[in-house]
C-alpha cells in the first residue's frame, strides 16, 4: 500500500469545519459519563469548538494569546484546543498528574492567560500558584463540584464561557469564519512541554505546518482510514496522545472515543473495540502483567493449555496473517478459538488491527508476547521535537529489534557519533524562550535527537540516549535502557534502573510489581502487609533474582546484572523520581538511592 498521501493544505481547526460541512451527521467523538456513550458529531463538535473558542475571545483572550489545559482526557480537552485554534490562539497541556510546582513553572513559563481545569483538584493547583502567574486572568472549569463556594470571580465553568460564545457567535455571525479564514498554516498551533528528565521541562512549539506535514508519516505507516476507531486516554499534553486523538483523527474524520477516567480504561477498551491502540510501554507491560495473573488465577488445565498455545505460535510472531502457510493458518485458528480469542477480549482488543508502543523502550519479549496471541504490536519512534512518529514498523513487514523505517516526508542520518538526525517538515519552530538551546538542537536543518542509533537497509535500531550510554570501568560501552527492558519483561518486576558508570560490573535497583507479586505471594501462602514487607521477604527476593537469572540469559555477559537491590517503595513523580510520563530520573534516582548502590559495590559484593 502506498504511503504518499495528498492532505488538504488546511489547519487542523480549519480541517474541522471541512468535516463539519460535509458530513455534518457523522459522529466525531463519543465521550463516556456514568456508563453511559454520549456522541457528539462534527456538525456539534464545530460548533461546540465555535462557542468556546469565541467565549474565551469574549474574556480576554486575543490571537496569540496562551491558553492553558489542565485535564485527564475527555471533550472539552479538544473543544478548548480546537476553540482556542478557532480564534488563533494557542493550546499549552499540563500533566493533571502534576504537583502545584510543576503546574506553576510550566503555567507560568508559557505565559499563560486562561487556564482550562477539569475540576476542583485541578482548579485548586492553579488558585495555590496564581500568585506567582502575573499573565494569568481567568480560570475555566469543566466540573464545577465543590467550587460553587469559592469567592473568586474570575472563576468561571466551562459551560458559562460556552454561553458566551455562542451569545458573541449570535451578534457577529461571521467572526468566528473570519478568524479561521486568516489561519495561516505558520501559526503556532500548540506548545507542548518535554517531560524533563534532566532538568527543568522545555516548551517545543509546534506549528499547523508541522502538524499537517507529520500527519501522511502517522496514518500512511499504520494504514488508518476515517473507518477506523481508538480510545483516548494517555495524556493530551504528550505529542503521542495528540497525534492520535487530534492530528490523524480531524484530518481523515476517524472516531475517537474519551472513557469514563484512567481508573476504566480496561473496561472502555472491552466497549469500544478500537481498531487501532496506542500504548506506552507501561501499558503493554501492565496488560502483560494482567493475563499473566489471570493465568494463575486459572486452573492446571487452562495453564497447560495456554502454554502450549504460546509454543506452537510463538514461532510464527514474526509473520503478518496473510504470510502464514495453511497449516500455520489452522493451528493459530485452532489456539485462537480455545485460548487466544478470550485472551484478547479480556484486554479489549480482539479488533485491533493496528497496536502501537512508543515514547520509551519497550522489551522485545513484550512484543513477542502480544504477537503471539494475535494482537499485531508495532513499534514506532518519535519526539515532541518531530511532532510526532517518524519511523515505524510496517503492518505487512515486522523487523525485530527495530523502530522500522522512516515515514513519508522524513529524512534521516547519522552523526559520526551515531545520533540520529531528522529532517522534514514535521521537525519543531524551537524552544518557546529558549534560543540557545533551539540552536543546539536544530543544526544547519537537522534536528539533532539525542538518541545513538544504528540503520541498516533503512531499518532504525535504537541504541540508547546518548546521555544516557554507560562506560564502565573496563572501558565497555553499555546501553542501560536494553538492560533494563530486558530484565522488565518479567511481569514480576515494574521497574529497574542500572547503575553501571565506571564500575566494575552492572548492577540494578528494582521495584517489583505489587500486583503481580503480592498475587504470587498469595499462591505461595506468604504473608505481608505493606510494599515494604512484601520487597523484604526473602522469597520475593529470590522470586526476583530468579527473573534476573532468566534475563541475564538473553544478555553479552558484559552487560549481564551481578547484583540487585529491591527497592521498598514504588518510584513517585511527586519525590521527583520520575517525570509525568513515567521515565525515571535518573540523576535524582543516582543521588537519592547513593548508598544504596554503593552497597551493591561494597567488598562482598566484589567477592
Amino acid at each position: 500500500m502506498s504511503e504518499q498521501l495528498d492532505l488538504p493544505n488546511l489547519s487542523l481547526p480549519q480541517m474541522l469545519r471541512h468535516h463539519a460541512r460535509h458530513h455534518p451527521d457523522r459522529v466525531a467523538l463519543r465521550q463516556k459519563d456514568f456508563g453511559i456513550w454520549h456522541p457528539i458529531t462534527w456538525a456539534d463538535y464545530y460548533r461546540r469548538a465555535r462557542h468556546f473558542g469565541l467565549g474565551l475571545r469574549r474574556i480576554g483572550l486575543a490571537p496569540g494569546g496562551h491558553l492553558g489545559v489542565i485535564s485527564e482526557n475527555r471533550s472539552e480537552w479538544v473543544l478548548a484546543q480546537m476553540g482556542a485554534g478557532i480564534v488563533r490562539a494557542v493550546t499549552v497541556g499540563v500533566y493533571p498528574t502534576s504537583p502545584t510546582p510543576e503546574v506553576s513553572y510550566v503555567l507560568g513559563h508559557a505565559d499563560v492567560q486562561i487556564a482550562v481545569c477539569e475540576d476542583q483538584e485541578q482548579a485548586d493547583k492553579v488558585l495555590e500558584a496564581w500568585p506567582d502567574l502575573p499573565e494569568l486572568r481567568k480560570i475555566v472549569v469543566v466540573d464545577m463540584k465543590g467550587l460553587h463556594r469559592y469567592d473568586e470571580p474570575d472563576l468561571l465553568s466551562f459551560e458559562d464561557v460556552e454561553g458566551m460564545g455562542a451569545e458573541l457567535d449570535a451578534e457577529q455571525p461571521q467572526l468566528a469564519g473570519t478568524l479561521l479564514d486568516e489561519q495561516s498554516m505558520e501559526d503556532l498551533a500548540l506548545m507542548i512541554y518535554t517531560s524533563g528528565s534532566t532538568g527543568k521541562p522545555k516548551g517545543a512549539m509546534i506549528s499547523y505546518r508541522n502538524i499537517h506535514d507529520a500527519a501522511p508519516g502517522i496514518i500512511g505507516r499504520l494504514g488508518l482510514t476515517a473507518d477506523d476507531t481508538l480510545l483516548s486516554y494517555l495524556p493530551l499534553c504528550h505529542v503521542a496522545e495528540q497525534a492520535t486523538t487530534n492530528f490523524a483523527p480531524v484530518y481523515l474524520g476517524m472516531l475517537v472515543n474519551f472513557g469514563e477516567s484512567l481508573r476504566t480504561v480496561q473496561e472502555d477498551l472491552r466497549e469500544v473495540a478500537p481498531t487501532v491502540f496506542l500504548g506506552v510501554p507501561r501499558i503493554w507491560e501492565k496488560l502483560h502483567s494482567a493475563i499473566h495473573i489471570k493465568m494463575l488465577e486459572s486452573g492446571r488445565l487452562r495453564r497447560w493449555l495456554y502454554r502450549r498455545a504460546m509454543a506452537d505460535c510463538e514461532p510464527m510472531h514474526l509473520l503478518p496473517h496473510s504470510a502464514l502457510s495453511l497449516r500455520q493458518r489452522l493451528v493459530f485458528g485452532f489456539w485462537y478459538l480455545l485460548v487466544f480469542r478470550a485472551l484478547q477480549n479480556f484486554v479489549g482488543l480482539r479488533d485491533c488491527r493496528a497496536a502501537v508502543t512508543g515514547a520509551a523502550p519497550i522489551a522485545p519479549d513484550i512484543i513477542r508476547f502480544f504477537r503471539t496471541i494475535g494482537i499485531p504490536l508495532l513499534e514506532v519512534y518519535g519526539q515532541t521535537e518531530t511532532t510526532g512518529m517518524v519511523t515505524g514498523q510496517r503492518v505487512d513487514a515486522f523487523m525485530p529489534g527495530t523502530v522500522g523505517e522512516a515515514t513519508v516526508g522524513t529524512e534521516l542520518k547519522v552523526a559520526e557519533d551515531g545520533e540520529l538526525l531528522v529532517r522534514g517538515g514535521m521537525v519543531f519552530m524551537g524552544y518557546y524562550k529558549n534560543e540557545q538551546a533551539t540552536r543546539e538542537t536544530i543544526r544547519d536543518g537537522w534536528l539533532h535527537t539525542g538518541d545513538v542509533v544504528e540503520i541498516t537497509d533503512g531499518q532504525v535500531r535504537m541504541v540508547d540516549r546518548k546521555k544516557d550510554i554507560m562506560i564502565t570501568a573496563g572501558g565497555k560501552n553499555l546501553s542501560p535502557s536494553e538492560i533494563e527492558n530486558t530484565v522488565k519483561a518479567s511481569p514480576f518486576i515494574k521497574e529497574c534502573v542500572v547503575v553501571g558508570e565506571r564500575r566494575r560490573y552492572v548492577a540494578a535497583l528494582i521495584q517489583i510489581d505489587f500486583e503481580t507479586v503480592s498475587k504470587w505471594a498469595e499462591e505461595q501462602g506468604i504473608a505481608y502487609t505493606t510494599f515494604r514487607s512484601l520487597a523484604e521477604n526473602e522469597r520475593v527476593r529470590a522470586l526476583v533474582d530468579r527473573e534476573v537469572a532468566q534475563a541475564n540469559e538473553q544478555l553479552p555477559r558484559v552487560a549481564q546484572v551481578k547484583r540487585v537491590a529491591l527497592l521498598t517503595k514504588e518510584l513517585d513523580h511527586d519525590d521527583d523520581e520520575v517525570t509525568a510520563t513515567m521515565k525515571v530520573r535518573r540523576s535524582n534516582i543516582y543521588e537519592k538511592y547513593r548508598d544504596l548502590i554503593e552497597s551493591l559495590y561494597d567488598e562482598a559484593g566484589a567477592a
